[in-house]
């Protein structure tokens, strides 16, 4: 079985795959105080709770934006998984073109997400990842990845408005009733929720009529 892992500035994502089958997945925090030895207990005790066992995993995928993690993931391939690692990087594209500035500057995610697009669609894509950061990634309809965009992530924007200015409070992130906001919490709501899906939006058109496929 493959596990797979998506180490994002935030959180892992876990997937255990048997063939095509996503068997299971956990999301636990990224800790880059973690050892090897610590992933290794954590991960056994995922398994475990989902009936499945550590020595069924015969190879490990990583994709991770947090680089001081790869000797750790390399360690527990080697000495608790038994098992060889890939890491996704510029040279593991499944064919999909970078055709950017700086192809070894872009991200295992972004990677992730281009290459997914297009083997499912194979046509212009707009992939908008929602992590720390907000990505957009752009595949071109002859099978490139072109860029994008990257913009603040939802928290991270809420942590900064409570972090910047005094007066406002730390809130949870809940969709309002309108987009006018009637006291301090809701009009951050209103901010943060529809702001984002306004960007959102007006991204897509722009990277759209940019493409000229309104298809993307």
């Amino acid at each position: 079985m493959l596990l797979a892992a998506d180490v994002g500035n935030t959180n892992i994502t876990w997937g255990l795959f048997d063939g095509q089958h996503l068997a299971c997945h956990w999301r636990v925090r990224t800790d880059r105080q973690r050892t090897a030895d610590e992933y290794a207990v954590l991960l056994d005790g995922l398994f475990r709770v989902s009936g499945q066992s550590l020595a069924a995993v015969t190879g490990l995928a990583v994709a991770t934006v947090v680089p001081p993690l790869r000797a750790v993931f390399s360690e527990l391939a080697a000495r608790h998984l038994n098992c060889p690692v890939l890491f996704v990087g510029p040279d593991q594209t499944g064919g999909l073109r970078l055709d950017v500035d700086e192809p070894g500057q872009v991200g295992a995610d972004r990677i992730a997400n281009a290459v997914a697009a297009w083997e499912r669609y194979r046509r212009a894509a707009i992939v908008v990842d929602f992590g720390t950061a907000t990505n957009f990634d752009v595949i071109s309809a002859d099978g490139a990845f072109i860029g994008g965009a990257i913009a603040p992530g939802v928290l991270v924007s809420l942590e900064a408005l409570f972090q910047r200015a005094a007066a406002l409070p730390r809130i949870d992130l809940v969709r309002p009733p309108s987009p006018i906001g009637r006291n301090t919490v809701t009009n951050m709501q209103s901010g943060t929720v529809f702001g984002l899906a306004a960007m959102v939006d007006g991204m897509i058109q722009r990277i759209r009529a940019a493409l000229g496929d309104p298809r993307a």
